[in-house]
């Protein structure tokens, strides 16, 4: 049990820290706080003119949907940087047990998703111009932290598939392409149609946008925990064939 535990932590954080073994973290500006930022201007102005919805409505599903960016190319990375290195040959065979193993990779990536999610959130809410009342904060955290984990969950996923492709940045981007068209970041579930209504319900992300939306309207958080329940038991599905996958 001890060796499982340090696998998850220490095996974890020293996996995501050899992301940043060619590069700068200062790179995590740009990437995790300036594109969703400019990204969350765009569609909140061209929406707001074409009478879409609201400042509030767009901040709600720009700061969830930021969370999913760590969540896939981070937790892609991690995995498939293996292979990159000739590394991953000598991980597999090493007597880790498999579950720490990976799912250890994913703890700093749910923290990361976190962070950036959090952080769009206050940018976005000071630039638009949005006040948010005291008593949606702790809600709102809590909905950022589920929808991280779900995200994670698909990025495992995803880092899986990578392994079988050449290029896991660019499947990255195609799952994320996926979860803005599908996951109602940018227009609501319900103006979809039907069938694309029947995919969003098995992917992360909608259920926490709509979780978001409904405390920031002033909906009593008893009233969205069945949205919470339904994006953990979606991350935990994506997660569990994530590592079947592997």
């Amino acid at each position: 049990m001890t060796a499982s535990l340090r696998i998850f932590f220490l095996g974890g954080l020293t996996s995501y820290r050899a992301l940043f073994s060619w590069i700068t973290p200062w790179v995590l500006i740009p990437t995790f706080i300036v594109a969703p930022l400019f990204e969350l201007l765009f569609f909140a102005f061209v929406g707001k003119d074409a009478g879409v919805g609201s400042n509030v409505f767009f901040l709600m599903g720009a700061c969830v949907l930021s969370a999913a960016i760590p969540a896939l190319f981070a937790m892609g990375n991690t995995i498939a940087d293996e292979r990159r290195t000739q590394t991953l040959g000598l991980l597999l065979v090493s007597p880790a047990r498999r579950l720490p193993l990976f799912l250890g990779r994913a703890l700093p990536v749910i923290l990361n998703g976190f962070l950036v999610s959090l952080v769009s959130l206050v940018l976005g809410a000071l630039v638009l111009r949005v006040s948010l009342p005291p008593s949606t904060w702790l809600p709102l955290i809590v909905i950022i932290v589920v929808t991280s984990f779900s995200c994670t969950g698909l990025g495992l996923t995803g880092a899986a598939i990578g392994l079988r492709v050449r290029e896991t940045a660019t499947l990255s981007n195609v799952i994320l392409g996926i979860l803005i068209v599908f996951g109602g970041a940018y227009a609501a579930v319900s103006t979809l149609p039907s069938w694309m209504q029947q995919v969003s319900q098995v992917l992360p992300l909608s259920h926490g946008i709509v979780a978001a939306r409904e405390i920031a309207s002033g909906v009593p958080f008893a009233d969205v925990l069945w949205l919470l329940r339904d994006e953990i038991v979606i991350g935990l599905c994506w997660a569990v064939l994530g590592m079947g996958l592997l």
